[in-house]
């Protein structure tokens, strides 16, 4: 190859990111500021384009595919069994809340959904309520290290290591889990596995109202958090928000009611919802305080499954969590979106089975972090460029879901 070929100039380069703002455009004390996509503030490789007014936001554009994960094409070469650990590396902070909703959309697809065992889905719902809890510890924690408070991050690293070890007992792995099979399990809890996660829940209670105390009722986080970044009721809504961002701006609206999938009837919980005790209803507080009363939720909802797992539907001998797992999926020919409440909010797959094959034609994903995501500019306009980094922070985005 002849370098002399090749001559590059400004002419000629194409920006494969576009930048939305013409510098040469800007009125006087306007700047175009980059954060990201290597950032730590911007939660993963995010890249913020930001358009100020000294230290005043008048425009942010979120530019995001530095960490495509390429699932739904991935989706299109695979068997349905085959997808569940790409499923995985989308939210890797909620891989089991990810593949519970999955597999209830291939076995509603193959029709047997009300033919699970029962201790198949009161585990299903243990782990992934252990997994909501560890993904909203780092959403808290994280969100405080934003703001400056680091011990809180530290106390929560330390106590979500016994949650993923307590899944890695289970699955194996630690964070990317392949436990949520179509159908069943992977295999059977581990013996004593129930004993273990009531030592948690014994330990785990006070510490939880302890990092409350800590970090959430705290002056300065206070100070930093309520009033800034409120979400309006109606934009949420408009803008298809779900998850702690819908229920912090007010909505009673959680899937684990609404549709009553799995055993969720069958437990008792409270949903949480943003009241506007330390400003306005829909602000960053509002949003941090409904993670952090979802935490002692899903400890209840644990110990009730536990209560289940050790009494009408505790193991025995002849227990296959694979009894009905299917060795090769072909679903009839149909369009089918089944939905699940994610830690972040909605997560939802969409279904086309052409009937000829174990491949699906087409698994298209409804992602809850891109579109919460998709809210920051209308709520950045006129803030201050550190409220940017607060309100970024208390969206809780994964850049796995977002570009997928």
């Amino acid at each position: 190859m002849n370098p002399q070929q090749y001559t590059y100039s400004e002419d000629n380069l194409v920006n494969s990111e576009p930048n939305k703002f013409d510098a040469a455009k800007l009125k006087s004390e306007e700047m175009i500021i980059n954060l990201g996509p290597q950032h730590p503030s911007t939660h993963g490789v995010l890249r913020l384009e930001v358009l100020s007014d000294g230290e005043i936001i008048k425009e942010v554009v979120p530019h995001i595919g530095y960490l495509h994960r390429c699932f739904e094409k991935h989706a299109e070469q695979l068997p349905y069994n085959q997808i569940i650990p790409f499923v995985d590396r989308m939210d890797y902070l909620a891989s089991m809340n990810s593949e519970h909703a999955y597999a209830m959309g291939v076995e509603k697809m193959l029709g047997i959904t009300g033919q699970i065992p029962k201790r198949v889905e009161y585990i299903r719902v243990l782990v992934a309520e252990m997994n909501r809890i560890a993904s909203h510890l780092i959403a808290v924690g994280a969100f405080g290290l934003d703001l400056g408070a680091f011990t809180p991050f530290f106390w929560i690293m330390r106590d979500r290591e016994h949650i993923l070890r307590l899944l890695e007992w289970a699955s194996g792995a630690r964070m990317l889990y392949n436990y949520i099979w179509v159908g069943g399990l992977f295999y059977d809890l581990p013996v004593g596995f129930e004993q273990r996660c009531r030592e948690f829940i014994t330990y785990f209670r006070p510490k939880a109202i302890e990092l409350e105390q800590l970090l959430v009722d705290n002056k300065i986080f206070i100070d930093r958090t309520a009033n800034v970044g409120v979400l309006p009721l109606n934009l949420a809504i408009n803008s298809g928000a779900t998850g702690p961002m819908l229920r912090g701006s007010g909505l009673r609206f959680d899937l684990r009611k609404v549709d009553g999938y799995s055993v969720y009837p069958e437990l008792d919980f409270d949903i949480p919802v943003g009241e506007g005790k330390m400003g306005a209803v829909g602000d960053c507080w509002d949003r941090t305080w409904v993670r952090v009363r979802e935490i002692h939720e899903s400890l209840n909802i644990m110990q009730q499954c536990i209560d289940k797992l050790e009494g009408e539907h505790r193991r025995t001998r002849d227990f296959d969590p694979q009894a009905i797992v299917p060795k090769k999926i072909r679903p009839q020919v149909q369009e089918i979106y089944v939905r699940a409440e994610n830690p972040k909010g909605e997560l939802g797959f969409y279904f086309r089975a052409d009937g000829k094959s174990d491949i699906p034609f087409r698994c298209k994903v409804r992602a809850c972090s891109f579109v919460n995501l998709s809210i920051l500019p209308e709520l950045c306009r006129g803030v201050l460029i550190a409220d940017l980094i607060a309100i970024l922070g208390s969206i809780d985005i994964v850049l796995g879901e977002v570009d997928r």
